[in-house]
């Protein structure tokens, strides 16, 4: 039971490389990631030593013992961590279904798209973005350690930087159209 909320983590991988592959076939690059602002890459390594750090914590790989030390686990807290975990996987499928073909990872800033305002875009105005940080609530509740503590607590200060990028590109983009949007929809839930 430990090992699947880490386990639900290339779910939420293989949906984004799936959405991608399918709009790619319609000649849609989703992957913009780092094209408007290089230092989007600072959050790669963060990334990958978060998930390193994971994975030690679960599998005894070599990392500081008092960074993945857990402090404390119980069949519960595994349980709650899975149906989190699953619950943003849910969201993160319809959210990825409302978004069409306006789906991008990072700011498209030459594709014209529609606004997208309904499903889980009427409720909040990034729905993707708090299925990610409902997520690794879940991980935390999981592997609740030094290294998912600090990930928790950069994930959403990276996030918010990047969604503060998106709506001042929206503003621009949209105009009044946007305006309206967000003055009616809330940016988080």
């Amino acid at each position: 039971m430990k090992y699947i909320p880490i386990l639900e983590l290339p779910i939420l991988i293989i949906m984004v490389l799936i959405r991608s592959a399918m709009l790619r076939r319609q000649g849609t690059k989703v992957i913009v990631f780092g094209t408007t602002d290089k230092t989007d890459y600072i959050i790669v390594p963060i990334v990958v030593l978060f998930f390193y750090g994971i994975l030690s914590t679960i599998s005894d790989l070599p990392f500081p013992a008092i960074l993945k030390t857990l402090y404390w686990t119980t069949t519960a807290q595994y349980i709650c961590a899975i149906a989190v975990c699953t619950a943003s996987l849910m969201w993160f499928a319809i959210t990825l279904k409302t978004f069409g073909t306006s789906f991008r990872v990072g700011i498209d800033e030459k594709t014209l798209d529609k606004l997208i305002t309904n499903g889980t875009f009427s409720i909040c105005r990034n729905p993707i973005y708090v299925a990610f940080i409902t997520f690794f609530i879940g991980i935390f509740v999981a592997y609740p350690s030094i290294v998912t503590t600090v990930f928790l607590i950069i994930v959403p200060i990276t996030i918010h930087r990047q969604i503060l990028r998106e709506e001042a590109f929206l503003k621009t983009h949209y105009g009044a159209e946007y305006e309206e949007y967000y003055k009616k929809v809330r940016r988080y839930l």
